[in-house]
């Protein structure tokens, strides 16, 4: 079954779902630093960077691949020296332990400096990358990719793009949970296989996290305890184990990207192994494993469209959410059931607040797996949090509004005191 009216949601599937190596607001910063220097035509001297608050607490304390290292003064000046712009959210593919050198050198060098910007932008990144006398300047603005200003010389090539526009946000589809299930359930297999690329990606990252010594090791501490006998691998654990897995290897710097979502590596994890656990603890087919992640990736896209693109609320919980719903429907559950699944996942995690990204992530990232397959297991049982009861309304579609509200009004406060004491320490 096909509905011309679904090519849309396949466009804004593939527009919001797509690989991104590394920690995307660094990324974001190496990319504008690889288009600076492309407009520039050599490799920079010096890099002027200046970003927006939001952004300066996500590219902190994180790791950029092949590196060892974090922060955004190396992901910039990597991005200038070996960034590949064509590649988006993957510039960083070709970085070597050369490159690296390279970089560092730059940087101790002080000829890298990093600032935040007078911008009223939730997502900026400026660089102005110089070479003797010629000076090149490139702005990305509010997403992860959107070049929006590039000048050579004080000459504009491109022109500064009106920074409310919605950048063909206004021609996106309509979500609601309902249209998200009957898509899901009801529309062409064939046309929705390209969603187990998630699948395979994310994989591939929560493998690496089991094998070897990433950033908090959550992932393999689970392992560790599973075959200690203190714990069993059930469907909690597992989603816990697979989830944290993958992002302790993504936000420790593993050279392998994962498939992103909303413009974020762990909401794409988030939102993907989870269901992949469930899915392969119940030996779900290649069906129902496709069905479900794209339950869980719009979902998680319908979410997140409410929120800023940064914000104090910890987005790993909302596209946990998505993953719940699914799970729902992995197990039998109806469209009724997912949105109490959904109702459990709100009245649950959505305090989890955003402190810059970091291997404490996959903290946030396993909490949210377990809160998906627990608020799952709860809508099955026909149990959910009540319209009676805080931020919870009889509706989902209203209930997904109010997360909206908190996370970009409610919590705007919160999040300027989390970057004050980062940036005090």
């Amino acid at each position: 079954m096909w509905r011309a009216e679904w090519d849309a949601y396949i466009a804004l599937i593939n527009k919001k779902v797509k690989p991104a190596l590394g920690c995307t607001e660094p990324v974001s910063t190496a990319l504008a630093a690889a288009y600076a220097t492309q407009l520039l035509g050599h490799t920079p001297d010096r890099l002027e960077i200046l970003v927006s608050g939001n952004l300066m607490k996500n590219g902190m304390g994180v790791g950029i691949p092949g590196t060892g290292k974090t922060g955004l003064p190396i992901a910039a000046a990597l991005g200038a020296i070996c960034g590949v712009p064509e590649k988006g959210l993957e510039v960083l593919a070709e970085v070597t332990p050369e490159y690296v050198a390279q970089a560092q050198e730059m940087i101790d060098r002080k000829c890298v400096s990093i600032a935040i910007a007078d911008t009223s932008s939730i997502l900026y990144a400026e660089v102005i990358a110089s070479h003797g006398d010629d000076q090149a300047r490139v702005v990305i603005r509010d997403d992860h990719t959107r070049i929006t200003f590039q000048s050579l010389n004080g000459k504009i090539v491109q022109p500064e793009a009106d920074a409310d526009q919605q950048h063909s946000e206004d021609d996106a589809p309509q979500l609601s949970l309902s249209s998200i299930y009957e898509f899901a359930t009801q529309a062409d297999l064939d046309k929705l296989s390209f969603i187990l690329d998630a699948a395979k990606l994310n994989t591939s990252l929560s493998v690496a996290g089991l094998e070897e010594d990433f950033g908090l090791k959550i992932g393999k501490s689970f392992a560790n305890n599973i075959a200690k006998g203190f714990l069993s691998e059930d469907l909690v654990t597992s989603a816990m184990m697979r989830s944290s897995a993958a992002s302790d290897a993504r936000m420790a710097g593993a050279m392998l990207p994962a498939m992103s979502n909303s413009g974020s590596g762990n909401q794409g994890i988030s939102a993907t192994m989870p269901v992949v656990a469930i899915a392969e603890k119940m030996n779900a087919s290649e069906e129902q494993l496709t069905r479900a992640l794209i339950i869980s990736h719009l979902t998680a896209i319908h979410i997140k469209s409410h929120l800023n693109t940064l914000s104090a609320l910890c987005a790993a919980t909302t596209a946990a959410a998505g993953a719940s719903a699914a799970i729902v429907w992995l197990l039998g559950g109806d469209e009724e059931q997912m949105s109490y699944a959904l109702f459990n996942m709100f009245g649950d995690v959505t305090g989890i607040l955003c402190d810059g990204a970091g291997t404490g992530c996959s903290l946030k990232v396993s909490t949210s797996a377990q809160a998906a397959v627990k608020a799952a297991l709860m809508a099955l049982d026909g149990t959910r949090i009540t319209g009676h009861e805080g931020i919870i309304e009889d509706d989902i579609e209203k209930t997904i509004a109010n997360i909206g509200l908190i996370g970009n009004q409610g919590l705007a406060e919160a999040d300027t005191m989390i970057l004050k004491i980062m940036t005090s320490k």
